[in-house]
């Protein structure tokens, strides 16, 4: 068989296990994303498979680089990506992505056992106060726009026709309101 009959076939039998499975995505016909772990877990992780042209004669390319797994230490990701190799060169030759899968999912403790959380915002925060000079705080203070609530915002879309014009006479009850005022004055003084 030829490598896009390998892969045709390896499509139909991915669609047909992982229909419904939440964990699963096909982002495409050719790569594919599997969440390791419950949504919360924090030893979860997000694997990416994307298949080469020649797969499954040569291996896929593996990624770990999703946003899901910024609390995952690299020395972590690269442990996994190793383990996750040495599988490859096993099934070379053969459909491997529901094994790939698998694997990972058996192995989720082993793979984690070494993984500690990253706050990826801290060491964000830390990477740029190194690297600025401490300064005074500037006097500045930039204008910050007013922020509406929904009832606000609410308020405003219903008086809207959505595409932020007001309907054709949405002001006359304020100009009749003004004219009555204008009458009874007026008739009081003669």
């Amino acid at each position: 068989m030829s490598a896009n009959e390998d892969q045709e076939m390896e499509l139909e039998a991915l669609r047909s296990i992982y229909e419904g499975d939440e964990s699963f995505r096909e982002l495409s016909p050719v790569s594919f994303q599997y969440r390791i772990g419950e949504n919360g877990d924090p030893k979860a992780f997000l694997i990416e498979i994307s298949w080469t042209e020649t797969y499954p004669q040569t291996p896929p390319i593996i990624s770990m680089n999703a946003f899901f797994n910024n609390t995952i230490s690299s020395a972590v990701k690269q442990s996994i990506l190793a383990k996750l190799q040495e599988a490859v060169e096993v099934n070379l030759g053969t459909a491997m992505t529901y094994t790939l899968f698998e694997y990972a999912k058996d192995n989720k403790d082993l793979f984690m056992e070494n993984h500690h959380p990253v706050n990826s915002t801290i060491s964000i925060s830390n990477i740029i106060s190194v690297d600025t000079p401490s300064t005074a705080p500037s006097s500045k203070k930039k204008d910050k726009k007013e922020q509406l609530s929904k009832a606000q915002k609410r308020k405003l879309a219903d008086k809207t026709d959505h595409k932020g014009e007001l309907p054709r006479g949405w002001n006359w009850v304020d100009v009749v309101k003004v004219c009555n005022i204008y009458i009874l004055v007026f008739s009081k003084l003669l």
